[in-house]
């Protein structure tokens, strides 16, 4: 299927031929869906900390927070046009000279549209929008109200406007105060000084795609004088691209590889599975993980970083007692009781309920990376979840699981599927370190079979594309892991651009 032009597009991007050929492979053979047993619960698998138990866990973090190495890690490649999905339709598919806009409005599936022109006023980017619609429109006062309603969404997203279109969804901005208006990323920093930062220093890592890079520097530049004003903290940023030796190739429907207009192969970012290589090119003792879209206002700053304490208090007072007990086991003298204890441990901290009888067994289990994951009440909202997972082999392992790896058609699956009773939030703390102090090489601990094949478009046409274990799923599938159950407040991503209308989003709401 490849030509000799194939085999040198191919080296060029950075990939080998090999791996391409297995990526084929994978497409012509399809990836087994994960096979759950049972949904986590809290008391199996989930751990709800009381309130007493907490404040020691967190008072545990504060006491050794200024001797680590912190870094908050933030993917924040992604752009916004999600967001305003429902945006674009409107413009394809309404003509304001001949409809008018109530009418239209009241057709059936324009909830989304009503709600947004309804709360018009809410938004942050308000001003810069009616600013720009007179830079461009000056007649716009005297238009009827549907080529009004035409012209703002036009002017939020055409690159003559605000050019939400192009821009990445870490700059649109999401919260209004009285003064001036923030973006996700300036709330990514402001939210870190508050439970990340080292001696009124924070380090935090996005994740960028290229081309945004000077939008975020900008971006940078003009609000880090405010934000660390408002934090007393100093802010050094750090960024990575997805790597491109990390893409995939893109395939038809029928497999084979899919091309270009000019007959050229088509590769694609391979999810978020591929920012494990990034991860692993952190130095920290302690990482911390959010998405760029998941960000409150200020007036809720302090709850978010109580959980971030929280669980960061958690994996230390974990960590603390694995590293004690690999020490206890690398010495001679009676491993035969720290043995037994570690099992309990394993069973009851780790959730570990393969136990293995030899010490040497034990001491590889111990000497991994370690996570702990918050999780949040299932209240419908899409995304994966903690279950218990049997592999391959047998062996039954608690895992985070995408819904794209279950199998849906599968009753007895579907049925546990929905039993769910949390999801991720993508809110995990990460110790990176093995009890000598040396860091971990993350790939290591990655289940390569954990990735998934889904359906995408591209230019009207339809193909198959292949995702990599995800980072905090199949990407971290041989990890330590606890899990903590953790408020809904925690969780308040923009998928769309109606979210920013919660009360999280909503300064003194």
């Amino acid at each position: 299927m490849l030509t000799k032009k194939d085999l040198q597009q191919i080296e060029k991007h950075g990939l080998s031929v090999d791996t391409v050929v297995k990526q084929l492979e994978t497409f012509a053979r399809g990836i087994p869906f994960m096979e759950i047993v049972t949904a986590a619960s809290v008391g199996n698998g989930i751990e709800a900390i009381p309130a007493d138990v907490q404040q020691k866990l967190i008072s545990l973090y504060e006491t050794k927070q200024d001797k680590l190495e912190i870094v908050k890690f933030v993917p924040a490649s992604g752009a916004a046009t999600r967001m305003f999905r429902f945006l674009h339709q409107f413009l394809e598919e309404y003509n304001p000279e001949e409809e008018r806009l109530n009418k239209f409005l009241k057709t059936e599936g324009r909830e989304e549209l009503v709600k947004f022109f309804g709360a018009q006023k809410d938004f942050a980017f308000l001003n810069p929008l009616r600013k720009k619609i007179r830079e461009n429109y000056p007649e716009y006062k005297h238009c009827k109200k549907g080529m009004r309603s035409y012209l703002l969404v036009k002017t939020m997203l055409d690159k003559k406007g605000l050019n939400f279109n192009k821009l990445p969804k870490g700059l649109i901005p999401f919260h209004k105060y009285t003064k001036y208006a923030t973006t996700a990323f300036e709330e990514q920093l402001f939210e870190a000084a508050h439970y990340a930062s080292v001696k009124e220093e924070a380090l935090i890592h996005f994740t960028f795609a290229e081309e945004h890079v000077s939008y975020f520097k900008k971006e940078f530049n003009s609000v880090k004088k405010r934000v660390s004003k408002k934090t007393k903290t100093n802010f050094n940023i750090s960024y990575s691209f997805q790597k491109k030796e990390t893409d995939t190739i893109a395939v038809t429907l029928e497999n084979k590889p899919l091309r270009d207009a000019d007959g050229r192969l088509i590769f694609r970012p391979s999810g978020h599975g591929a920012l494990l290589e990034n991860l692993n090119d952190v130095d920290a003792d302690l990482l911390f993980i959010k998405n760029i879209d998941n960000v409150v206002a200020e007036e809720y700053v302090e709850t978010i970083a109580h959980y971030k304490k929280l669980l960061a208090g958690k994996l230390l007072w974990l960590q603390q007692k694995i590293f004690n007990y690999l020490e206890e086991l690398h010495g001679n003298n009676g491993m035969e009781a720290i043995a037994k204890e570690v099992r309990s441990f394993l069973w009851n901290e780790l959730s570990v309920k393969e136990i293995p009888e030899s010490i040497e067994e034990l001491k590889y289990i111990l000497n991994r990376p370690i996570r702990v994951c918050g999780v949040v009440k299932n209240t419908g909202a899409p995304g994966g979840g903690p279950f218990w997972v049997k592999n391959e082999t047998g062996i039954t392992t608690l895992q985070i699981v995408e819904t794209a790896q279950i199998d849906m058609e599968d009753k007895r699956q579907r049925a546990m599927a929905y039993e769910a009773t949390h999801f991720n939030p993508v809110d995990i703390v990460c110790g990176v370190r093995d009890f000598k102090g040396n860091k971990f090489d993350l790939t290591k601990f990655c289940n390569p079979k954990a990735g998934f094949i889904s359906e995408k478009s591209q230019n009207g046409k339809k193909l198959k594309a292949l995702e990599l274990p995800g980072l905090w799923n199949g990407g971290m599938s041989n990890w330590n892991t606890a899990l903590v159950e953790v408020p809904g407040l925690t969780f308040n991503p923009v998928k769309t651009v109606n979210d920013l209308l919660s009360k999280e989003h909503r300064p003194n709401a």
